[in-house]
């Protein structure tokens, strides 16, 4: 599936050492679930659920690797940032899938997230990328899972 319904066709990354790649040759990027840049760039804001206030980017996920992350595997952090957000495509929009993108951050969101203007779509996740981080997750000593607040 190389786009989302109503959306423009964009790259689509196909694995995670693809995604593991990306990373290592470039900073600034973040994932962020939604139906897609075709969707959210017309207006590149995203709303507080609370409060409804409009903030001054979209939200999106850092994966950019951690100073404390020391040498560890980066296949091993890109599965985890996919992981930790991975129950955003079963939250209130169930048409939201992950999309690569860079950009730049114009503060941070009501849950800390930071909030990206600028934006520079890069490619859709494939959902085997993500089957593929929950399969490394699996085979990590410590267990921890998708951050949820349901």
């Amino acid at each position: 599936m190389n786009e989302a319904k109503g959306c423009r066709p964009m790259a689509v990354v196909g694995s995670l050492d693809q995604l593991t790649g990306l990373l290592a040759s470039r900073n600034g990027l973040y994932v962020r679930w939604s139906r897609g840049p075709d969707c959210d760039l017309p207006e590149p804001f995203s709303r507080d659920a609370l409060t409804g206030a409009e903030l001054p980017g979209l939200s999106a996920n850092p994966m950019d690797v951690e100073d404390w992350w020391k040498g560890r595997s980066l296949r091993t952090w890109a599965a985890r940032r996919l992981y930790d957000y991975s129950h955003l495509a079963r939250a209130a929009d169930r048409t939201a899938r992950p999309w690569l993108l860079a950009g730049t951050e114009a503060g941070r969101g009501p849950d800390n997230e930071p909030l990206v203007r600028d934006v520079q779509p890069l490619g859709w996740i494939d959902p085997t990328v993500l089957a593929e981080a929950e399969t490394e997750i699996e085979h990590q000593p410590g267990w921890w899972g998708p951050l949820d607040r349901l």
